[in-house]
């Protein structure tokens, strides 16, 4: 019998999130059928990118333009179709948007839900997600009518299955909601215009920084990389940064292809957020640091001194 899955697409600017196409391939099984639920786009615009995935079904979710924006009408909207289209799971990314809506809609409709998640069995609904900083990974196994997964992203390689998708709509431009409003939307007040949790590369600073001006160094070789600027608890609670940036335990856990970790010096609470980065880098003054011991290159020396000469290579490369 066909089992169907639903997996919330996120966008950017109309585009689909490169993170979205590894949730995808982790999904796809044989005696399964994947539902795309879209609600920031023409389905049309995006519908190549998903079927060369293995997409099957574009749900295009049609909303009041007043309530796009309010994550507890998209939380019923998307509940909604679960119903219309008999879905028994639903998967999303561990983003910030996810972190905002999937805890919503599991909470709604009474179903299980874990976060953070880099291993999916479909058939034994068990999914894997790392726990106690880092220390352990948890196998976990739900029950119930419909399951709730959030998906690291950058954890699975996407990997092409193309196929022919088709388009449905369903319209919840008449979901309302009591006791929720969204008055004003902000965009970041600081930092990379690269989402942190879904960068293939992060250049990231620590107390080796020494201040909030420096992190333009950051910034400025970030460019040149085409990366996003990350940071590590020391650097947010002394007013460096803001909270957006941190990784670690307590913030953003990150994927990347590639992590440089510039006067870090490795806690457990910031490896907990960046251990499956791809390839560590580490630049510290301190060769007994943690983070030298659990990165895959390092270089003895100061930060300030190597990240401009970095930059100015890459300018001139």
């Amino acid at each position: 019998m066909m089992k169907n899955i639903g997996i919330i697409i996120e966008l950017d600017n109309g585009r689909v999130k490169e993170s979205n196409f590894g949730m995808i391939t982790l999904a796809r099984a044989k005696n399964y059928e994947l539902f795309a639920f879209v609600m920031d786009a023409d389905a049309k615009s995006v519908k190549q990118d998903l079927e060369s995935f293995g997409i099957t079904k574009i749900v295009e979710i049609c909303l009041a333009p007043a309530q796009r924006n309010n994550p507890a009408v998209r939380a019923k909207a998307i509940i909604m179709a679960l119903k219309e289209f008999d879905i028994s799971m639903v998967l999303g990314l561990s983003t910030a948007m996810g972190k905002d809506l999937l805890p919503r809609i599991a909470a709604l409709i009474g179903a299980p839900l874990v976060m953070d998640c880099f291993h999916l069995d479909l058939e034994q609904s068990c999914v894997k997600t790392s726990q106690y900083s880092g220390k352990t990974i948890a196998t976990i196994q739900v029950t119930g009518d419909i399951r709730v997964f959030g998906i690291r992203p950058n954890a699975i390689e996407p990997i092409k299955a193309p196929g022919s998708a088709r388009i449905l709509k369903f319209d919840g431009s008449n979901i309302v909601t009591r006791g929720f409003k969204v008055v004003k939307t902000n965009g970041n007040d600081k930092g990379t215009s690269l989402n942190l949790a879904e960068a293939d590369v992060i250049i990231a600073g620590g107390r080796g920084m020494k201040n909030s001006d420096n992190f333009t160094l950051l910034f400025q070789c970030a460019k040149k990389l085409n990366a996003a600027v990350g940071a590590s608890r020391v650097a947010v609670d002394s007013g460096w940064v803001p909270y957006s940036m941190q990784v670690g335990q307590t913030g953003e856990k990150v994927s990347p292809k590639v992590y440089i970790a510039c006067g870090i010096s490795g806690s457990i609470q910031h490896f907990a957020g960046m251990k499956t980065s791809g390839m560590v880098i580490a630049i510290n003054t301190d060769e007994g640091s943690a983070i030298i011991s659990n990165c895959d290159y390092y270089t003895i020396a100061d930060a300030l001194d190597i990240i401009p000469e970095l930059t100015r290579i890459l300018e001139n490369g």
